[in-house]
């Protein structure tokens, strides 16, 4: 999947913004699946700090060559409230991550970063339906994982983060769709069948566990967001205590080829 499109003046643009933007593997692989599907379009990086997303989206809506918008991190909830319209999912999980070009102004947005995790997780044979979940992180992409676990039948989610009101906030959001299943999570894994990290917990070197690898057994399946490195310390601990696990490069190729589809408009955002 190494093509690229020819760029000419009908190729349409899509940029993917965050801070900092270099370990993000969007840009090739979204545009060589494009490439594929013989579709004109490149995705580019573009390095937007907090304070300049609103004017930079802003701006884009000028550019009608820019069809659509990938957000990470730190954007995806702030890109929120940016948007005319929102997913249902998006709404629950108060983020997004892809903005698309509303014909009647504006940008639609919807989050996929929890269709996108459970399915890399399903691909290894793991149904979340009926399992204990535990869930580190409650940001952007955290809480579009949150969402997702619940929706797909989970029993019981526990959600912790170092941000407690944040914790509590999302707990609130999704409480009413999801009674009686969420509640307070720690950072032990004890008696959890799927632990699941959603911080950035291990993209640098020395950074803490996001959870107490030493409680891990090998019944456990472990994932993570995080794409670089490939193999992060979370992954690598639960490895070596036997569990299987999916870390964020395995998220990234299953939620891939649904984000290409959003952004070219094969697959429509139900707003």
């Amino acid at each position: 999947m190494n093509a690229l499109p020819q760029i000419d003046g009908e190729t349409l643009l899509y940029p993917i913004a965050g801070h900092p933007i270099g370990q993000v593997k969007s840009p090739t692989h979204l545009s060589a699946l494009m490439a594929r599907d013989a579709i004109n379009a490149l995705v580019i990086p573009a390095h937007v700090l907090p304070g300049d997303l609103g004017p930079w989206l802003e701006s884009l809506e000028r550019w009608q060559n820019v069809p659509g918008v990938v957000l990470t991190v730190p954007h995806k909830a702030a890109g929120l409230a940016f948007c005319s319209r929102v997913s249902k999912r998006a709404r629950a999980a108060s983020a997004v991550n892809i903005l698309v070009r509303d014909p009647r102004g504006g940008w639609t947005g919807d989050a996929t970063d929890g269709a996108g995790h459970l399915d890399g997780i399903a691909a290894h044979g793991f149904d979340v339906a009926g399992r204990r979940a535990l869930l580190v992180g409650t940001g952007g992409a955290g809480a579009a994982i949150a969402y997702e676990i619940l929706a797909r039948g989970a029993a019981t989610l526990a959600l912790h983060d170092i941000d407690a009101a944040r914790r509590d906030a999302l707990i609130t959001r999704l409480a009413p769709e999801f009674p009686g299943r969420l509640q307070v999570g720690s950072a032990d894994p004890t008696g959890f069948d799927l632990v699941a990290n959603a911080t950035p917990l291990g993209m640098r070197e020395g950074d803490p566990l996001p959870v107490q690898t030493d409680r891990l057994t090998p019944a456990q399946f472990v994932s993570d967001v995080v794409t670089k490195p490939a193999v992060p310390a979370l992954i690598a601990a639960a490895r070596a205590k036997g569990c299987a696990t999916m870390a964020g490069t395995e998220m990234f190729e299953a939620q891939a080829q649904l984000l290409a589809d959003i952004l070219t408009g094969r697959r429509g955002i139900e707003a």
